[in-house]
């Protein structure tokens, strides 16, 4: 049997991440700045992430001094030391680990030709990453969605090096994922076998800009961006009209499943299980759990063949589950078998490994 896939771990940017930079744009690459006790990025003149507060974003960055950055947890982190890093996944219990941005969950700039610079130099970054990482590092690319040109280019890069999905976020700036501009992407996603992974993020400045992050915590601009955007994939009928595209939701739990046939139903007056486990096996869509969710009341929705499951390791918030594996396996209530499809086989087949 192959080894435990863990869904959904991350990257905290290092300054290496723009090794890949333009030469042409040099004088607009992304720098550090230290801002009290915390370091952001200074991007086409604006601090990312925003200071919290109304339009605030809390995306870690690099820490501040070099004795912080020596250390181990740092450099795992940073995927600047990958043999550190696949010895806590071996710890873990994990095979492969599927690394996500955070940095670039966020929106960074108005200005397409700048993030297309630095969305190139990060997907490079993360191809020279996989070229080292002993075929367990792997990666989901951070398409430019602005330039669909620069876009595609991307894809077939990432697809070539490692990569193994394209990430949205469950808004792309004032776009829902549903509209039909996307199309070209979800095109040639699915003739590249490439996944579409919707990841939490504040991926619409306008939203964000609107929220007071001190008060909603990342709540409205973040967690429910994915579940906004099943909402519009599926009653637009996205999946039908790409029948080899899959599809998943990554980081915002799977406890909004239930919430949500129950709301489509309404809506369509089709009977709750019309959105059920059929319904998600034959749009191939598929979601990340938690480890402490009510897994059994949610795989009557999503079925055993649909749902798999992250550690978040690399971030230390409330997704974080650094013992995934064992925490899973210790549950009474769900078997080896359904484990083994949870943790192996569904990620297997969702990321094409």
């Amino acid at each position: 049997m192959p080894g435990v896939i863990d869904a959904d771990t991350h990257i905290i940017e290092p300054e290496a991440i723009w090794d890949f930079f333009d030469p042409s744009m040099e004088a607009r690459k992304p720098v550090l700045v230290k801002t009290g006790s915390t370091n952001r990025w200074l991007i086409d003149g604006l601090l990312v992430p925003k200071p919290e507060g109304r339009g605030g974003q809390r995306l870690a960055t690099p820490p501040i001094g070099e004795e912080r950055r020596a250390t181990r947890d740092w450099r795992v982190r940073a995927l600047a030391d990958l043999e550190s890093r696949l010895e806590d996944a071996t710890k873990m219990g994990v095979e492969t680990q599927v690394i996500y941005p955070t940095l670039f969950i966020g929106w960074i700039t108005n200005d397409v030709a700048l993030e297309v610079a630095c969305y190139r130099s990060y997907n490079r970054f993360m191809g020279d990453v996989y070229s080292r990482g002993h075929n367990r590092l792997r990666w989901v690319i951070v398409p430019p969605l602005r330039d669909l040109d620069a876009t595609i280019e991307e894809l077939h890069y990432g697809k070539e090096h490692g990569a193994v999905g394209v990430m949205f976020r469950g808004l792309e700036g004032d776009l829902s994922v549903a509209e039909p501009y996307f199309y070209p992407v979800y095109e040639e996603a699915q003739k590249l076998d490439l996944p579409i992974c919707i990841h939490t993020g504040p991926g619409c400045s306008t939203l964000t800009n609107i929220v007071d992050n001190s008060i909603a915590g990342n709540f409205t601009s973040v967690r429910l961006l994915p579940v906004m955007a099943f909402h519009d994939l599926v009653t637009n009928k996205i999946p039908e009209k790409f029948p080899d595209l899959r599809i998943g939701f990554i980081e915002t739990n799977s406890s909004w499943v239930p919430f949500l046939a129950h709301f489509l139903n309404r809506r369509f007056k089709n009977g709750r299980m019309a959105w059920g486990p059929k319904f998600w096996q034959d749009n191939r869509l598929y979601v990340a759990c938690e480890a402490d969710e009510d897994i059994p009341y949610i795989l009557q929705y999503t079925g055993d063949d649909n749902m798999i499951s992250g550690s978040d390791y690399g971030h230390g918030d409330p997704s974080a589950e650094p013992d995934l594996v064992n925490v899973l396996r210790a549950r009474e209530d769900l078997s080896d078998e359904l484990l083994d499809k949870i943790l192996v086989h569904n990620p297997a087949r969702f990321y094409g490994l």
